[in-house]
C-alpha cells in the first residue's frame, strides 16, 4: 500500500511541475484491526453465547435497545419505549428510517418473529430461559404452547409491544443481548442454514459481514444505510481470533493490530514496561469458574464438590497465575452490583492451611488417598492463562490425592462440548455480566438455561429464583431472594468460583473512543482511528 501511494505522490509532484492540474485522490479507508479471543461459533445471534461473539454481532446488529461505549442504554432500532404502570407492558417505537442492509425496512414483525424464535424450541437457543420473563416464554420454549402465544406482538409496523410475567427491572438492559436482536424472516425462509454467510447476511447494525475466513479473520464493512451511519467513522473491522495470546502481542506490536482483548498474564510485567498506558486494566464485572458435573459420579456427592472446591488456593491463583489482574473468587456473583450483598462460600476466611486439611479429611473418608487418588479431568479451552490455571489446580490437589489430568481444545470446540452437554468431570468456564443485575449470573445455574453445563438441579434454587421473579416489582425483597438462591447454590457447589475478572486490554493510542467500562463493551460504531 505505502508503495501505491508514493507512486501517486510522484505523479502528483511531476504534473504540477509540468504546469497541469491535479485532482487529490479520495482518502483511504479507514481500517481497525480488532484482537478478539476467539473465532464465533455461529453469527447467528439465536446461537451464540460467548463475549467472542457478542463483539461481532454488536457491530452486525441494532437490538431495540444498545449500549454506547460508556456500556450505558442508548436507543438502538427502538427510537424510544414506554412501560405501563404495573411494569409489565413495554412498548417500543421503532425508528421510521430504520431499515434492513438490503434496504427493506425494519418492522415490528421482525422482532416479533425474532422473539418467537428465540423461544421456538427447534431453534435451539441457549440463551432461550433468558426471555422466561416474557409472558409465556417458557411455556413455548419447553413445547406446551406455540410460538404465536408468546406474549409480543406488533402492534402497527412500527409499534412492537411485549408483556411480561411480572415486573423486571433489568429488561430493557437484558435487551442489549445479542440473543433479542431482530434476525431477517425473508432471508431465512430463502436460505436456509446458509443465511449467515458472507453476502447472504443481512443486519442493521453499523456494519455488514463482508467475510468470515474460520481461523483467520471475519471482515465487516460500513453499513451505508445504518441509521447513524454518518457518524460511523470506520470503514472496515477486521476481527481476527486469538487464542495464542503471545503471539497475539508480536502481533499487536508489530502493528498488525490495533488493540487486542486479552494478554498471557506471565507477561504482565513485562507488558506494562513495555506499553505502559497502552494496557489497560481495570474491573470487570464477570466470575472465573469451573462447572463440575452435578449429575455424575462420583461428582453428584456434594461433600466431594465442596472438598475439592475448599482445596483450591484462590489467593495463589489470583496473585501467581493472574499477576494480581485478577482477584479470589467465592461467590457466583461478583462485588459491584448495587444493592446486592453476594454469597460467599462458608470458607472464604479459614486459612488455606485449614481448608486443605478439612479438604484432605473428606476425600480419605471417601476412599481418595495419594495412593489411591480420585481421578478428575480438567477441560479448558486454548489460552496460556487458563492452561496455568489447571496446572497449579492440578498441583493443589496432587497431595491430597487427587490424579487430575488436563485436556485443551480450541474455545469453539470447548463450548461446543459444554451447550451440547457432552460428558466432563470438571471444566473451565467464565461468565460475563448480560446485564448488571445478579440473576445474569445465577440465571446461568438454573435448570432450564442452556449455559447450565454443570447440570445442577436444585428444587430449593428454583424455588428462591422463582421467588424473586415474582418479586420483581419490589427491590429490597427480590435482592434478598436472589442472595439466598446464591446461598443454596455455593453451599451446594453447583459452580466452582475461582477468580473475579479484570479486563486486560491492549489499545494503541491510534484507537479513539475505546472507554473504559465494567462490562468491557466498546462498539466498533463508537471508536475511530487516527
Amino acid at each position: 500500500m505505502f508503495k501505491n501511494v508514493l507512486k501517486a505522490s510522484v505523479f502528483a509532484a511531476a504534473l504540477l511541475a509540468a504546469g497541469g492540474s491535479f485532482i487529490a485522490p479520495a482518502f483511504a479507508e479507514v481500517v481497525y484491526n480488532r484482537g478478539n479471543s476467539a473465532d464465533p461459533e455461529s453469527l447467528d445471534p439465536h446461537k451464540t453465547s460467548t463475549v467472542y461473539e457478542a463483539h461481532i454481532l454488536r457491530d452486525l446488529y441494532d437490538g431495540l435497545v444498545m449500549q454506547d461505549q460508556n456500556a450505558e442504554l442508548i436507543p438502538g432500532a427502538a427510537e424510544s419505549w414506554t412501560v405501563s404502570d404495573d411494569g409489565l407492558v413495554y412498548t417500543f417505537k421503532l425508528r421510521a428510517d430504520g431499515v434492513w442492509s438490503d434496504g427493506s425496512p425494519v418492522t415490528a414483525e421482525d422482532f416479533v418473529y425474532a422473539f418467537r424464535r428465540l423461544e421456538d424450541p427447534a431453534t435451539g437457543a441457549e440463551y432461550a430461559s433468558m426471555l422466561y420473563v416474557v409472558k409465556n416464554a417458557e411455556e413455548v420454549n419447553t413445547g406446551k404452547i406455540k410460538p404465536e402465544e408468546l406474549g409480543v406482538r406488533a402492534v402497527d409496523d412500527k409499534t412492537f409491544e411485549v408483556t411480561l410475567k411480572s415486573p423486571t427491572p433489568y429488561f430493557l438492559e437484558m435487551l442489549t443481548h445479542q440473543s433479542t436482536y431482530p434476525v431477517s424472516k425473508a432471508a431465512i425462509d430463502k436460505l436456509g442454514a446458509d443465511w449467515i454467510k458472507p453476502g447472504n447476511l443481512v443486519s442493521n447494525g453499523a456494519f455488514t459481514l463482508a467475510e468470515f475466513v474460520p481461523n483467520d479473520h471475519i471482515r465487516l464493512v460500513k453499513n451505508p444505510k445504518f441509521h447513524d451511519a454518518a457518524n460511523v467513522k470506520l470503514d472496515v473491522v477486521n476481527y481476527y481470533p486469538t487464542e495464542d495470546r503471545s503471539t497475539a502481542i508480536k502481533r499487536y506490536e508489530a502493528g498488525e493490530l490495533d488493540s487486542n482483548d486479552d494478554i498471557p498474564t506471565e507477561q504482565l510485567a513485562d507488558l506494562k514496561a513495555k506499553f505502559g498506558d497502552q494496557l489497560r486494566i481495570g474491573p470487570y464485572l464477570g466470575t472465573y469458574y469451573y462447572a463440575i458435573k452435578t449429575d455424575k459420579a462420583p461428582w453428584d456427592n456434594v461433600e466431594l464438590r465442596t472438598a475439592i472446591s475448599e482445596a483450591i488456593d484462590r489467593d495463589f491463583l489470583a496473585e501467581k497465575v493472574w499477576q494480581n489482574s485478577m482477584l479470589p473468587g467465592y461467590s457466583m456473583v461478583p462485588p459491584g452490583i448495587e444493592g446486592y450483598t453476594p454469597a460467599m462460600a462458608s470458607f472464604a476466611e479459614e486459612s488455606q492451611i485449614d481448608r486443605e486439611d478439612k479438604a484432605k479429611a473428606v476425600l480419605e473418608k471417601l476412599g481418595y488417598t495419594p495412593e489411591k487418588p480420585l481421578k478428575m479431568e480438567i477441560r479448558y479451552n486454548t489460552s496460556e492463562n487458563h492452561k496455568n490455571t489447571a496446572v497449579a489446580i492440578q498441583e493443589q490437589l496432587k497431595p491430597l490425592g487427587v490424579e487430575v489430568t488436563l485436556l485443551n481444545t480450541d474455545t469453539k470446540t470447548h463450548y461446543g462440548h459444554l451447550e451440547q452437554k457432552g460428558d466432563f468431570d470438571v471444566a473451565r468456564a467464565g461468565w460475563i455480566a448480560d446485564y448488571k443485575d445478579p440473576e445474569s449470573f445465577l440465571g446461568i445455574s438454573r435448570k432450564a438455561s442452556g449455559n447450565n453445563y454443570s447440570n445442577y438441579d436444585s428444587p430449593k434454587f428454583e424455588e428462591l429464583m422463582d421467588k424473586a421473579a415474582a418479586d420483581g416489582g419490589k427491590p429490597e425483597a427480590r435482592m434478598k431472594d436472589l442472595s439466598d438462591a446464591e446461598r443454596v447454590l455455593i453451599d451446594e457447589v453447583g459452580q466452582i468460583p475461582l477468580l473475579y475478572y479484570s479486563y486486560k486490554n491492549l489499545v494503541s493510542p491510534k484507537i479513539k473512543g475505546f472507554d473504559e467500562n465494567v462490562m468491557d463493551i466498546h462498539p466498533s460504531r463508537f471508536i475511530s482511528k487516527e
